[in-house]
Order: C-alpha cells, then sequence, then structure tokens
C-alpha cells in the first residue's frame, strides 16, 4: 500500500546563510518531494527559503507562524545540524527542546532527525533525556549513539541528509587544487592554516579558501588564498568541492560535502562532530593544534577515506526518510 502524501514541518538552524545548514534544507526538501511528501521549512528567512528551495516555509521563531505550521503538519523532523547541544549557548538546547514538545502535546509525530547530539552539560542531559523519551530518535553519527545511550535513550544510526546532495554534471576535477574550509572564530587553526596553505603552493599546489558562512568566515578565506569562494549556496559549495582533489575542512559540512563528491578529505577537529564524522567515514582528521607536516603529506598524498563506509551512510540516509515517516 502506497503510504499517503504528508505535511513534514522540519526544523533547523535555516534561513541564517550557513552553507552546512542550507545544505541540509536542500537534501532534506529535495528528498521529501521525491518521496511525494510537502516539506514546510521552518526558517528565520521563511520568505528566502521559500523562493530558494520551491518549498512552503514558515518562521521559526515567530510564535504564531511557528504554531500554525505544527498545527498544519502530519510529522515534525527535528534536524538535521547539531541542535541538541549546549556548548554554544543553553537558549538553543531550550528552544529545539520547546519546539519538540508542542508538537507532541498537538498529537503529531516529532522525530529526532539525522541530528548530531552533544556537547551537553550534565544538566542538558538531563534535559534532553526527559524530552525525547518515547521518540523515534535518527542520529547522523556514532559518537551521537554513544552520548544517548549514556543517557538511556535508544538511537538509530542514519546518515547526514547531505550526502545524498550531487555535483553539478560536468564539473571537472583539478587533482592539484587543494580546498580549505576554515571557520572565523577558530584562530587556533587559522594561524596554522595559513603556514599550511602556503606550504602547499611552493609544493604546486593550488590552494582555493572556501567561505561556507558569509560574513563570519570571509576574513580567514582571504588571508588563505587570493583564490576564494564565499557562498551561502550549498550547490556552489559542492561544485566547488567536487573540481578540487583534496579537501581540508574545519567546517564539518565540508568534509561532508566532500565524501558526497568523492574528493578525498581531512578534517580539522575543532568539536566533536568533526572527529564523528571523520571517524565514520574512515578519514583522517588532525586537532586544531596539528602539525602541519601531518596535514601537508594528506593533502599531498590525497589520503583516501573508506569508499564503503561512506556508501552505507548514504544508504542510511536515505533510509532514515522512511524510518522517520512510518506510522
Amino acid at each position: 500500500m502506497t503510504p499517503r502524501p504528508l505535511r513534514v514541518a522540519v526544523n533547523g538552524y535555516y534561513g541564517y546563510g550557513n552553507t552546512g545548514d542550507e545544505a541540509l534544507a536542500l537534501a532534506i526538501s529535495r528528498e521529501l518531494r521525491r518521496l511525494g511528501h510537502t516539506p514546510v521549512i521552518l526558517s528565520n528567512a521563511p520568505d528566502h527559503t521559500a523562493r530558494t528551495y520551491g518549498v512552503e516555509s514558515a518562521p521559526r521563531m515567530r510564535p504564531v507562524g511557528l504554531l500554525r505550521a505544527l498545527m498544519r503538519a502530519d510529522v515534525l523532523l527535528s534536524g538535521g545540524g547539531s541542535l541538541l547541544q549546549d556548548h554554544t549557548s543553553a537558549r538553543n538546547l531550550t528552544y529545539y527542546l520547546a519546539v519538540i514538545r508542542v508538537a507532541r502535546l498537538l498529537g503529531k509525530r516529532a522525530v529526532v532527525f539525522n541530528q548530531g547530539v552533544g556537547p551537553l552539560s550534565l544538566e542538558g542531559g538531563v534535559r534532553v533525556a526527559r524530552a525525547l523519551r518515547g521518540m523515534t530518535i535518527i542520529v547522523r553519527d556514532q559518537l551521537s549513539c554513544e552520548t544517548l545511550r549514556t543517557l538511556g535513550l535508544d538511537a538509530r544510526l542514519g546518515g547526514d541528509p547531505a550526502l545524498l546532495l550531487e555535483p553539478t554534471p560536468g564539473v571537472t576535477r583539478d587533482e592539484r587544487a587543494v580546498v580549505i574550509a576554515p571557520r572565523g572564530d577558530v584562530q587556533d587553526a587559522n594561524d596554522r592554516l595559513v603556514r599550511l596553505a602556503e606550504r602547499l603552493r611552493a609544493e604546486g599546489r593550488r590552494v582555493i579558501a572556501l567561505a561556507f558562512m558569509p560574513g563570519k568566515d570571509d576574513a580567514a578565506a582571504r588571508a588563505l588564498s587570493g583564490e576564494y569562494v564565499s557562498t551561502s549556496d550549498p550547490q556552489v559549495a559542492m561544485d566547488t568541492i567536487a573540481s578540487a582533489g583534496f579537501v581540508i575542512g574545519v567546517r564539518l559540512h565540508a568534509v561532508i560535502l566532500a565524501a558526497a563528491a568523492g574528493t578525498p578529505f581531512a578534517g580539522v577537529s575543532y568539536d566533536p562532530k568533526v572527529q564523528g564524522f571523520c571517524t565514520d567515514a574512515g578519514a583522517p582528521y588532525v586537532p586544531t593544534s596539528f602539525d602541519e607536516d601531518e596535514l601537508l603529506r594528506a593533502a599531498l598524498h590525497r589520503a583516501p577515506y573508506d569508499n564503503a563506509r561512506v556508501h552505507a551512510m548514504r544508504g542510511r540516509a536515505r533510509d532514515s526518510f522512511a524510518w522517520a515517516l512510518q506510522s
């Protein structure tokens, strides 16, 4: 029997110009439509989101608009992204748990969808355990499964939906190009990346800096190379990555899009989520206080990832839609 079409509200950090989160919005909305469902993206900029992705969108921070969207929805997908954490701000955790609670009070199916969970304080862990009890929980990495297990919650291992994106047909790869995607606020890594970029150029490599969040990553990107791309368009980021021979990513979705594009990569782990993805993908990663020689060797020799693991992650990402939407 063919499942009936559903209205699916999708809540995450959408509409803020972060390319990684916009990649999730694009991938999730495409897959929901492919399956015959109606995505409704909860966004900070709903008009822009609706125009960009050709979907319905509602304001994520305006109570009346948010409540109306939840009331009209059949399902709430909370994710993707790193939403359930209080490392950056306890307010973020409060917001995402509140939206889940409201959806459940309205009698809607609410699913934690391909999130990376943590870091969580002791208090934050208690709040998450209380709010998520009895829910379907799908996470994007093994580390998140383990985090939830310590809270007494069972989670199913899915995959980041951005793995379902593909480069534009006809993009050609320059094997000597190295894309570096910094974060403007991770200065410890940025100083080392500047020196690494110089050494890569000395080895005859073409260095392309990729700013995933215009306005926040631009200065760090410009310091790396005169050739840089600043975008919040996930397809532009994907095609830039697909045109290179290697990617070094501080931004998590730089390495995720590299895996999706089939470009070898290494992560700079400013946050456990970067380490978690690279570990699951069988790819190298280094701390922000990395040894430049180690990353230089990885880039020059195009250190491989485990293609079979990435293929499995992509399969789980696709299957997770059925897991989330089944009644």
